[in-house]
């Protein structure tokens, strides 16, 4: 009975396990089949980098990375293929392509989407902490007449209509002197020497006895033949003052010597004549220059006399004076051109009140002359990234935003209060564009659009 038990007993263990074996070789042949049912298909392979390029059977990309398998239900799963509208220079310099390229560099060229908004390429957001910590500033682009400068060097030298020659039309001598020096500043009429002469002497007593002769005939119907009317044209000859002459003829005494006067104000530049001495008549005796206005005497450059006109205000620089700038205008161009420095003489005529400017010194003119008729778009220098090969300004579109734009910069104006004003093209009257921290700002677009692109493909 206890035999028959056991025997029962194991052929029940046996037959269950061999029902269980069954029952695990049956849900392992099906598991092996399901496998082999549902084989994931490749569709191609993608750049490991992000890049657009793809492949039909495996391969490496220039540096020796797998192209990624895309298999079919992942791309069932996933959204549609974005489509390129173009490649850009990795570098942010403005030239493009239509098919994956790469550069001098070797870098390879960052797509440009059609979903993404060509606004919004290379775009930056700083908040207002970093924005005071990086000293962002900003100025309005405006319409402006911009000016260049025409540079001129020359000479100071005496204005020529205010030079006089003092001379005697006798023969005399020097019988006293009053202005001695050179240099010497006098008035207008001031006496500068007494001149005595016998033939002043016998024309003055000539002329007395004739009108004790003839006192009711007038001065002006003398015989000329007649001894008064000689000796009077003489005394006019002479440049005798009329109320010398009136008194001689109303019986006044004979002057002895006749006073010479200075026709103008003005500075004595040269003095041929000394106490006592002997002249003849035309001896050229004193030259007086009157130094209140000056003639600036400057060379200009054939290629800048077009724009170089009569009537223009001219900025007027002297070693002497660094500190300060002196104002003329450009009174007279020359007829004539010198052939060997291809240059035009202007003049500029400066007041000279104060005297502080000297005939022989050198000085450099600047004249501002527009580059064009009419105003254009004109922004700081500072404003402008400029590379050699790309000119970008950032525009300050309001709450810490700043977006990339292309700019070409037309003229270049003059340095005034220590900033160069340029024309470009490329903006708008009223936008704003950064003038300093601009290259900061610049580089962290560039680097945040590589970083997308190589992050989000």
């Amino acid at each position: 009975m206890k035999i028959s038990s056991v025997l029962l007993l194991l052929v029940g263990v046996v037959a269950g396990g061999a029902a269980s074996y069954g029952w695990f070789a049956h849900q392992t042949a099906t598991v092996s089949a399901e496998q082999k049912t549902v084989e994931r298909k490749i569709l191609y392979y993608r750049n490991p980098m992000g890049l657009a390029d793809k492949s039909p059977v495996p391969k490496k990309d220039s540096m020796g990375m797998d192209y990624i398998p895309v298999y079919a239900d992942e791309a069932q799963a996933q959204p549609a293929e974005r489509k390129v509208l173009y490649y850009r220079n990795p570098m942010g310099q403005p030239d493009k392509s239509p098919v994956p390229k790469k550069d001098s560099m070797g870098m390879d060229y960052i797509p440009v989407y059609a979903d993404a908004a060509p606004a919004e390429q290379g775009s930056v957001s700083i908040d207002a902490t970093r924005r005071q910590n990086l000293g962002v500033m900003s100025v309005v682009v405006k319409t402006a007449q911009l000016d260049r400068q025409i540079k001129a060097v020359g000479m100071f030298a005496v204005d020529e209509r205010r030079q006089y020659t003092i001379t005697s039309k006798l023969d005399g001598w020097v019988d006293k002197l009053y202005v001695n020096a050179t240099g010497q500043q006098v008035k207008a009429g001031q006496p500068l020497f007494e001149l005595y002469s016998p033939e002043l002497i016998v024309a003055q007593q000539e002329y007395r006895i004739a009108r004790q002769t003839q006192p009711n005939v007038d001065a002006d119907k003398l015989s000329p033949a007649g001894l008064g009317g000689a000796a009077l044209t003489r005394l006019r000859y002479w440049d005798i003052p009329t109320a010398a002459i009136n008194r001689l003829a109303a019986g006044g005494e004979v002057k002895r010597t006749l006073s010479l006067q200075a026709p103008s104000n003005g500075i004595v530049m040269t003095k041929n004549i000394t106490q006592g001495m002997k002249f003849n008549a035309g001896e050229a005796l004193y030259q007086i220059a009157d130094l209140s206005q000056l003639w600036l005497l400057v060379e200009v450059f054939e290629q800048d006399l077009a724009a170089v006109q009569v009537g223009q205000t001219v900025q007027v620089k002297v070693n002497a004076y660094p500190a300060e700038t002196f104002t003329g205008k450009l009174a007279f161009i020359y007829p004539t051109m010198n052939a060997e420095t291809r240059t035009v003489q202007v003049r500029i005529e400066l007041d000279n009140q104060q005297g502080k400017l000297k005939p022989g010194m050198y000085a450099e003119a600047r004249l501002q002359v527009p580059i064009s008729a009419q105003g254009q778009l004109v922004i700081p220098e500072s404003a402008l990234i400029d590379s050699g090969h790309r000119q970008v300004v950032l525009i300050d579109q309001g709450n810490g935003k700043y977006v990339p734009r292309k700019v070409q910069v037309l003229a270049r104006g003059e340095v005034q209060n220590g900033e160069r004003q340029i024309a470009i093209s490329g903006v708008q009257a009223g936008e704003k564009v950064v003038t300093q921290a601009n290259f900061l700002i610049d580089s962290e677009s560039n680097l945040q659009a590589a970083f997308s692109s190589m992050g989000g493909q």
